[in-house]
């Protein structure tokens, strides 16, 4: 560890000359990569000091233990207090170093694509899918981020068939990337007279927002098509070309965009959400290809597996993976997310931590 140490006190300082070079600070571009790489090491070089510095005073502590406090058995007992709580202290700081030495996930600063789907269950299936992008609305207003609408499909009956929304924000990804899955609710519908528990399922899906500079989709690769945009049961929502539908050739992806009036506001919006999707699919080629080290980790691509129930009987909601549950599913949706969020989190930090020490 001491030597991993070594090397980011180097890079470090080595940033720290660079930030501060006029010819670097005369390139707006190189300058912010280079503060943003030296902001990302300036936690871990401290706590590598602190630990450095406990290191030292461990030393002494047991040179004067060792010395028997010089006769003065007074202060051989401060030593021998003075050497445990060094002791502690060297523990703490190593298990912090040990969190902030996992390879952190390039993706978790950058806002989000996210797709809300209905998936098995009708009508209350689309229902449900409205709330759960309600929740998630909430949930990213009470973090200060900005949610823009990409595209709305709703139901006959006021559901979403499917809604897509940039969440944009610092971070929005680290908080949001564990949700992609199948969400599972099982409650009384509205619409069910004899009072039976129907059990729906919504699907979600949360993709880092790719940049161009990322994803280049060549002119060649797209096809697009100009139709007018429609609501609920055909109802027309403006009789101009103004829908935009992408079909990206080499993958057969296809994404459409209806929510603006404008075309060209179209065709930017579906896009953003073909980079990402795009982005997402060379990711998981990339996660296949380190499935030995890293089973069992969300990432993987597969979303068929159900991650999450909210049992309305119970007023429960259940996480599959880490076996939690909060009992308060109201609050849950409301936006109420963070404990189970925070939960999940520690959980796959300290997943990621035992493939280290194992590697």
């Amino acid at each position: 560890m001491l030597e991993k140490l070594d090397a980011i006190e180097k890079r470090y300082e080595e940033l720290s000359r660079l930030i501060g070079d006029p010819e670097v600070l005369a390139d707006p571009p190189a300058y912010r990569t280079h503060a943003r790489a030296f902001a990302e090491l300036e936690e871990i070089v401290s706590v590598s000091r602190e630990y450095r510095r406990t290191l030292k005073e461990i030393d002494e502590a047991k040179e004067m233990v060792k010395s028997g406090g010089s006769g003065d058995a007074a202060l051989l007992e401060m030593a021998r207090e003075e050497l445990s709580s060094l002791e502690t202290r060297r523990a703490n700081q190593e298990a912090r170093l040990k969190t902030l030495l996992i390879p952190k996930d390039p993706n978790d600063e950058k806002s989000v694509i996210l797709e809300v789907r209905a998936g098995t269950g009708g009508e209350e299936a689309a229902l449900f899918a409205a709330e759960i992008f309600r929740m998630y609305t909430r949930y990213a207003d009470k973090r200060g981020w900005r949610v823009e609408l990409l595209d709305m499909s709703r139901s006959d009956t006021g559901g979403l068939k499917e809604a897509i929304a940039a969440v944009e924000g610092k971070g929005a990804y680290s908080r949001l990337k564990y949700e992609s899955g199948v969400h599972r609710v099982q409650r009384v519908p509205a619409t069910e007279s004899a009072g039976r528990i129907h059990t729906s399922a919504v699907t979600v899906a949360v993709l880092p927002e790719a940049e161009e500079v990322e994803i280049k989709i060549d002119d060649k690769d797209l096809r697009i098509d100009r139709f007018c945009s429609s609501g609920p049961g055909g109802q027309s929502v403006n009789t101009t070309y103004s829908a935009v539908r992408l079909t990206h050739l080499p993958t057969g992806l296809v994404v459409s965009c209806q929510d603006e009036k404008s075309q060209h506001k179209n065709l930017a919006k579906a896009m953003r959400v073909l980079r990402s999707r795009l982005y997402d699919i060379a990711r998981q080629e990339q996660d296949k290809e380190r499935a030995a080290t890293r089973r069992g980790m969300v990432g993987s691509g597969d979303r068929s597996e159900k991650i999450r129930t909210y049992n309305f009987p119970q007023g429960r909601v259940s996480d599959h993976r880490i076996k939690l549950t909060l009992h308060r599913v109201l609050e849950f949706l409301e936006g109420d997310m963070d404990e189970m969020l925070d939960a999940l989190a520690t959980h796959y930090q300290a997943e990621k931590l035992k493939e280290e020490i194992q590697v």
